[in-house]
């Protein structure tokens, strides 16, 4: 929702507030998308926005519910009575219910866990229990299972029945006995088939599955790769326990994303929102790698003092400091974040690593070529000096190869020593080849200046 439209949406809610229409709101919020609520609960004021939720449909309250910051969850639950969290408990899928339990204090935990009745009350330790970031974690048991021998209309039959209470119904799974799975059809083949038809006829026993333990970050890549709507989640022995569905791979990938931007700036991943952490959290989070880096830094320092002698005898060498240092630490990550990026996307594999390398080098020559050729001709304008232009143009291109080269490598080595490659990112290449810039223009202006 836009601004105009929020702030739109806004006043015709507190214009029923102020007139006390509650009847005409209650009518209006029915066609109010449950996706708008939390723009809209930001900008109303304490008591109108428990008014406006407490108008809300039984069912439209559980997604809106599902929808809300934690905050403001936690600010309704303390507002509810008894009665009132367990119709929204009751109405929420497992996993949304499991995702409450892990936002929430542990006194409005204890509250939520003495409104679920016993049954889900297992399932929901049952689910906690599952290692963070794992596809058991994040999935949901509410899924429709169906008998290979059901014909069509006995499917669509229970379907109708408890379609209702499940998280999708595009995907239903047929099980076995021991609730093995033995296929899955979608309801579009459903719709096409013959009433009589059997489901063991038309059912795609080409089932792709995930198991419980594995990385999130995987079975997001998976409803990429595979284009799925909803992922069957087993156990151990390969029985059906839980299902992802297409919004929780999103919300995996939405918060890959935030992290990997967090450590490729050189910042500790946070969950929290940013107007949500403390000053103090900020500063923790960013002031380790900054600490690193600032003293990996001093390595440049001192080989830039190592050659005060050759400054004395040409001082102008000092003034191409910054754009050598700068030019490394932008080729560097532009080949970090390529790299990065393929590997998330699993275009670039380990094995790829030599052919990767090569395709830089390659990039990197044409384009350190192109570079010394242009600040060549801009030094020899200004200052007719082609031995000066000669150190600056062979410099640039040898930074350009070992700031691509270093940013093919370290995010590749990352990989394979199992670390996130986003750690060698944009800070920590450019420090790496700050230090070699520094060092090359030197060797290079001292072999050939003869200073």
């Amino acid at each position: 929702m836009n601004d105009e439209k929020l702030e739109l949406e806004i006043e015709k809610i507190l214009n029923f507030i102020e007139e006390k229409k509650f009847n005409d709101l209650r009518k209006y919020l029915e066609n109010v998308n449950s996706a708008d609520f939390p723009s809209m609960f930001e900008e109303l004021e304490d008591g109108q926005d428990l008014l406006v939720y407490r108008l809300l449909s039984k069912e439209q309250a559980a997604e809106v519910f599902a929808e809300l910051d934690s905050d403001v969850q936690e600010k309704l639950i303390n507002a509810f009575t008894d009665r009132e969290l367990k119709n929204i408990i009751d109405e929420l899928f497992m996993d949304d219910t499991v995702d409450l339990i892990e936002e929430m204090p542990s006194n409005v935990v204890k509250r939520i866990l003495n409104n679920i009745n016993k049954t889900d009350r297992k399932i929901v330790n049952e689910l906690l229990n599952y290692p963070e970031d794992s596809a058991g974690s994040i999935m949901t048991t509410e899924f429709i299972d169906l008998k290979e021998n059901m014909s069509v209309e006995e499917a669509f039959a229970k379907i109708k029945k408890i379609g209702l209470q499940k998280e999708t119904v595009y995907n239903c799974y047929v099980l076995s006995i021991d609730r093995k799975i033995k296929g899955v059809i979608d309801i579009k083949e459903l719709l096409v088939a013959e009433r009589d038809a059997k489901l063991k006829d038309i059912m795609d026993t080409n089932v792709i599955t995930v198991s419980t333990l594995e990385d999130q970050e995987e079975v997001a890549k998976m409803f990429d790769k595979y284009n799925m709507y909803a992922l069957p989640v087993v156990d151990k022995e390969a029985r059906l326990v839980g299902i992802i569905t297409i919004d929780d791979a999103i919300d995996v990938m939405q918060e890959e994303t935030s992290e990997d931007f967090e450590i490729m700036a050189a910042m500790t991943p946070n969950e929290e929102s940013y107007f949500k952490t403390s000053v103090f959290k900020h500063a923790k989070n960013r002031i380790v790698w900054l600490l690193v880096l600032m003293f990996s830094a001093m390595i440049t320092g001192s080989i830039i003092t190592h050659y005060e002698e050759a400054f004395s005898a040409l001082p102008i060498l000092v003034s191409f400091i910054p754009m050598l240092m700068g030019t490394g630490g932008n080729c560097g990550s532009q080949s970090s974040t390529l790299i990065i990026r393929g590997l998330a996307m699993d275009e670039i594999k380990l094995k790829d690593y030599f052919r990767a390398l090569w395709k830089e080098i390659r990039v990197s020559i044409v384009v350190g070529i192109i570079l010394a050729i242009a600040n060549g001709a801009r030094i020899m304008i200004q200052y007719h000096d082609f031995k000066l232009a000669l150190v600056v143009g062979l410099t640039l291109i040898g930074i350009v190869i070992i700031a691509k080269m270093l940013g093919c490598t370290l995010p590749m080595l990352a990989k394979k020593l199992k670390l996130d490659p986003a750690i060698m990112a944009a800070p920590l290449i450019t420090t790496v080849s700050d230090t070699c810039s520094v060092l090359l223009f030197f060797q290079i202006a001292v072999a050939i200046l003869h200073i």
